[in-house]
């Protein structure tokens, strides 16, 4: 949804540069030099993201988005199509975006399922194991279950989710030659196997990190599951390109470029890590650590409030929300590694530097998991590089009892060399064309 926005604003701010190509239309709907101005780059991008953003999100068009238009003066019913107007060019644009992205293998318009239901899955993706609720606890019958694949949870609402996204290899990239460009490297690395010896110890190092987990880690934890509102991992990249959007006194055109280079990087990044899923279909801590260490007393965070204990390993639970204990899709490679490194690499090459300085910080008792409790005094996380930010991103989902570690890692330098793709792509659709760059009709 963030790249897609993106790439409509983008390809509208495109015709306003006398270099920069649309992803779409090329240089084809370039305006000449005299139409170039910030009113007109404001207009054109407007519309476009209006448009982009009603069709991801309908249920926010007249609480939201129409509100938004209003406030800076455009009529939202303006449809016009003329290629040579601000309004135009942001609506033809973005409709044709949206109509590549409507049939790119998402599903966005549930077309491709009987349901109708945005974004499900039609690959008849089945999972190994039976869905479970948590803890699996000594009594659970391990006999049954298979501990290297992916097993559904039951969560405390009653709803067991299936694979979120196991649909996702079969998305249309940005930049990526095909979804399972990089799963050589990735596999070259994990996921480790039952009765191997690496299998246990990643386990084994887990526990120990939910045993030692102190108020700064848990504020980490869980900082980067979500918030500080919803942005989910992608979105703490945008955050951060806001951050640096201000401090480094950014016009139109360069936050047009930045996001759109961020948000496709993130968007690659994220079809890369959903093919490794799909293909590992690797278990969860939650599954595999009950499963190796049920009927052992092992010494491991007790839950909300219970600090370290020592308990039976089949009641083994990672440090999350008990409504959300674990995402529903498969553990290997960790999405917040993959999307973190892809986009610290992007904001590293945008800046000539991997300098950051951004920090968040956290009042006494705002935890969600330990209300009141955690953190006992103040806690910031500052970050001086972008990438000391996408490798606290990654470990964030060990402290959280989400990913062993050879995700985290492997997701890590996966996203770097995703990132690295898409800025050489991007980078072509900004220089544009030596014949563009002369072609202004009156210059």
């Amino acid at each position: 949804a963030l790249f897609i926005v993106h790439n409509c604003i983008y390809d509208a701010w495109a015709a306003y540069d006398r270099r920069a190509l649309g992803t779409v239309f090329g240089g084809s709907l370039r305006r000449p030099k005299s139409e170039r101005t910030l009113a007109n780059e404001s207009q054109a991008i407007s519309f476009a993201a209006y448009r982009a953003a009603v069709d991801l999100f309908p249920g926010d068009k007249t609480s939201v988005f129409d509100p938004l238009m209003a406030s800076l003066k455009y009529d939202i019913n303006d449809s016009s199509t003329d290629k040579t107007s601000p309004t135009g060019i942001g609506n033809v644009t973005c409709e044709a975006i949206l109509a590549i992205r409507h049939n790119d293998g998402s599903n966005q318009l549930g077309n491709l399922t009987a349901s109708g239901v945005p974004y499900a899955d039609y690959t008849k993706y089945a999972p190994v194991n039976p869905a479970t609720t948590v803890p699996l606890g000594e009594f659970y019958d391990y006999s049954s279950l298979n501990p290297n694949h992916w097993q559904p949870l039951t969560f405390s609402n009653g709803m067991t989710p299936s694979f979120v996204g196991a649909q996702w290899y079969k998305v249309t990239p940005f930049a990526l030659r095909s979804a399972d460009e990089f799963l050589p490297f990735i596999a070259s690395f994990g996921p480790p196997l039952y009765h191997s010896k690496t299998y246990v110890k990643q386990a084994q190092a887990l526990v120990a990190i939910s045993a030692g987990l102190t108020d700064r880690r848990k504020m980490i934890a869980e900082y980067w599951a979500n918030g500080p509102h919803t942005e989910l991992p992608p979105g703490h990249w945008d955050l951060f390109a806001q951050f640096v959007s201000v401090r480094d006194n950014h016009t139109v055109g360069d936050d047009a470029k930045m996001f759109f280079a961020l948000t496709a990087a993130i968007f690659d990044a994220g079809i890369a890590a959903w093919d490794a899923k799909r293909v590992f279909d690797s278990v969860r801590p939650v599954t595999a650590i009950p499963f190796l260490f049920h009927g052992q007393t092992i010494k491991t965070w007790g839950g909300p409030f219970m600090g370290t204990v020592a308990m039976d390993g089949g009641d083994w639970i990672p440090y999350q929300p008990s409504t959300f204990p674990t995402p529903p899709f498969p553990e290997y490679i960790s999405g917040h590694s993959t999307f973190s490194a892809a986009g610290a690499e992007i904001l590293r090459r945008w800046t000539h530097s991997d300098h950051f300085g951004g920090d968040v910080s956290f009042p006494v008792g705002s935890s969600v998991i330990e209300p009141g409790m955690t953190p006992a005094s103040p806690i910031t996380l500052h970050w001086a590089t972008f990438t000391d930010a996408a490798d606290q991103a990654g470990i964030s989902r060990r402290y959280g009892g989400i990913h062993f570690e050879a995700a985290d890692l492997v997701g890590r330098a996966t996203g770097r060399l995703v990132g690295a793709q898409a800025w050489q792509k991007a980078l072509k659709y900004f220089r544009g064309s030596e014949d563009d760059d002369h072609n202004d009709d009156d210059e």
